[in-house]
């Protein structure tokens, strides 16, 4: 299995549910980096005023938000820091709606959900749930620092989450201006019949693995050519560290179940539970981080 690069929990009523994060995609396309053709040496991005157009050290560049057209308010590390999202290294979730609801326009990316510790029986249950009852649910979920809003969609035996893009981010089809010549085409039937045709005459299965980036295939034949003649560079590279996440720990998957049902009820007001004060909820599940490395 690839390498986790986020584990925590699947979080809803007081269930948890040990998950890891694999990437469910892999960067494919061929990436050129910048050499000094002198020395092979790898050459990078320099900092530079745009006024004077000379290069300034990282010791004397500050953060700034545009305000006003020419207008910056600066911002502090310190502030950038306190404005990051607690990391709670849980997958929130807060609704369950059917998948056809979600605009495609708001999915972004896709990442594999893997059972942790323990966890592989209520994993099941919740993949099987989703199923049955044709709905996917929606989470709030942050990685690294970042927020986001998220879909857990069951796939075959295994469960995907699909990260979302957050309203404010997606346009409305309304900014595309169709004019009635689109939205309200008179269109010839001979025309269409033919249209049709040629769709069906098309009509194929769903066969990836015959769709390929022929770009890369020559760019890749070429290296290979080029290293089987001995023409290759010695450029020296840096390794990152491999980062360690949290993990969480599973508890009675039935009890869990029968006191999430109860606290929903709970909270349909009456008017005994309107006097009534709100009893502090027990702590069912503990997660038991491990120490965390970050990368530089």
């Amino acid at each position: 299995m690839p390498r986790a690069i986020w584990k925590g929990a699947i979080s809803f009523g007081l269930v948890h549910i040990p998950v890891a994060l694999v990437s469910a995609t892999s960067q494919q396309g061929i990436d050129f980096d910048w050499l000094d053709k002198r020395s092979m040496d790898p050459v990078g991005y320099k900092r530079v005023n745009k006024v004077t157009g000379k290069e300034i050290t990282k010791e004397n560049i500050v953060k700034g938000v545009q305000f006003e057209k020419g207008r910056y308010v600066v911002i502090s590390e310190d502030e950038i820091k306190q404005a990051h999202p607690r990391s709670t290294q849980t997958i929130d979730i807060f609704a369950f709606v059917e998948s056809k609801k979600i605009p495609l326009q708001h999915i972004d990316t896709p990442y594999f959900l893997a059972p942790d510790k323990r966890g592989e029986k209520v994993y099941a249950l919740l993949r099987q749930a989703l199923v049955d009852t044709s709905k996917v649910a929606l989470a709030k979920v942050v990685i690294r620092t970042s927020q986001h809003l998220a879909a857990v969609i069951p796939m075959d035996a295994a469960i995907v989450l699909v990260l979302l893009r957050w309203p404010a981010e997606v346009r409305s089809l309304d900014s595309l201006e169709l004019n009635k010549d689109v939205t309200e085409a008179k269109l010839n039937k001979s025309e269409l019949k033919m249209a049709k045709r040629l769709v069906e005459d098309m009509a194929a299965d769903w066969e990836p693995d015959k769709y390929r980036d022929t770009f890369q295939e020559q760019i890749m034949a070429l290296v290979e050519t080029k290293a089987s003649e001995g023409k290759i560079e010695n450029v020296e590279t840096n390794t990152r560290d491999e980062e360690q996440r949290k993990t969480a720990d599973v508890i009675d998957l039935a009890e869990l179940l029968k006191r999430s049902l109860g606290s929903k009820k709970s909270q349909i007001p009456t008017e005994k539970s309107k006097s009534a004060a709100k009893p502090k909820a027990k702590k069912l599940v503990e997660a038991e981080p491990e120490k965390k490395r970050h990368s530089k």
